[in-house]
């Protein structure tokens, strides 16, 4: 990548993967060989899928960490020209496993995460006769995994590690994801102390769980609920951008060694706002009401245990504080050189409101073909 070097000495990137780099070989793009293998972690859940986009329409080689069925991850090989993918199985508590996906990976990426703990069921010898216990906790998913990575990473000598963290990692938040998110940073840090961290505020995108969850929940109960109103701000950023920005990284990942790259969005909102904007692309004109913080925990105590819930106690803690970038705007961000932002790369972060429409529409209660002539 090109780079033209700015006062405080850190190279401001362009977007330049597109044009042949040293040592590459084809025309350039899907069908070119960038000679840089990828190992990604957690590659299946949402920011994955678009990373992976990102990696395979640039002519990368990508090696997949899978725990699940073989078909589980067949989408992701669409963006890779033939040869480019390799699947491999691997249990997160295998160190051997975990060596195996990473093999001779130039780079490894970790963007392993759950936004609630997992539980199993186990037989008692009293009613009601099945118990839970848990499976795997925000303590193992953020900090143990991380942990274990960096320092496979470090004795395997990989050239670079990336680390997707939070913008809400902070030691004094209510929420645990958060405080875990934190002290999984930190870990890391102390690991493999030239890692890359990158800190997203909340991300917004096709099958997020930030408007889409809000839209379903929406239809399922014919209600929204806000934690004390929805006051709370925050600033999502599209995941696409987020997706981008670790592509151009890969690509000169040197650059970035030991450096923390803050993701966020044009605008912050608070939550009412964007109940106001999820109801005006689907049309549906719920109420939306005000639940006090000491309700909702209770509440999503409850709620907790339907299969991919749309309500944690974790959640309601994170609802109920701001979830923006830590130095809070881009004015602040332009008067520093030791973060980096996406002005760094010659991008310009997308708006909520240019992207969201054409997916939040689906939840219009009869399609959008209800409100066109023609089709009845």
């Amino acid at each position: 990548m090109s780079s033209q070097p700015t006062a405080g000495g850190l190279p401001k990137y362009s977007p330049t993967l597109l044009q042949a780099r040293e040592g590459e070989i084809g025309a350039g793009g899907r069908s070119s060989d960038q000679g840089i293998k990828v190992a990604l972690f957690g590659a299946s859940g949402f920011l994955g899928k678009y990373v992976s986009a990102e990696l395979g329409h640039n002519g990368f080689m990508a090696y997949f960490a899978n725990r699940g069925d073989d078909l589980e991850m067949r989408h992701l090989k669409l963006p890779f020209d033939l040869g480019k993918t390799r699947f491999v199985f691997y249990e997160p508590r295998d160190e051997d496993s975990i060596r195996e996906v990473i093999a001779d990976a130039d780079i490894v990426v970790n963007m392993i995460g759950k936004y609630y703990e997992s539980y199993y069921p186990y037989e008692t010898k009293s009613f009601p006769y099945v118990g839970y216990k848990k499976n795997y906790s925000f303590e193992e998913v953020n900090v143990d995994i991380p942990e274990k990575l960096a320092r496979i990473c470090l004795d395997m000598q990989v050239d670079h590690f990336i680390h997707v963290s939070s913008a809400s990692a902070n030691p004094d938040s209510r929420s645990e994801w958060s405080r875990t998110k934190f002290a999984g940073e930190n870990a890391v840090r102390e690991i493999y102390p030239w890692a890359t961290i990158i800190r997203p505020t909340q991300m917004f995108g096709r099958g997020d769980r930030l408007l889409e969850n809000m839209a379903r929940f929406s239809r399922w109960y014919w209600s929204l609920y806000l934690v004390d109103g929805g006051k709370s701000l925050t600033q999502p950023v599209w995941v696409g951008d987020v997706a981008r920005t670790i592509a151009h990284i890969v690509d000169n990942a040197a650059a970035f060694e030991g450096k923390r790259v803050d993701l966020f969005g044009p605008k912050e909102y608070n939550y009412l706002e964007l109940a106001e904007f999820i109801d005006d692309c689907t049309r549906r004109n719920f109420p939306v009401r005000d639940i006090p913080y000491e309700w909702a925990r209770p509440a999503a105590e409850l709620m907790q245990w339907r299969r991919q819930p749309f309500v944690t106690p974790d959640l309601v803690d994170q609802w109920s504080e701001d979830f923006l970038p830590p130095l809070g705007s881009a004015e602040a961000y332009a008067n520093q050189d030791e973060l980096v932002t996406m002005k760094d790369f010659g991008m310009q972060p997308s708006s909520m409101e240019s992207i969201m429409y054409q997916y939040l529409q689906r939840h219009m209660k009869f399609g959008h073909f209800h409100y066109v002539d023609g089709y009845h």
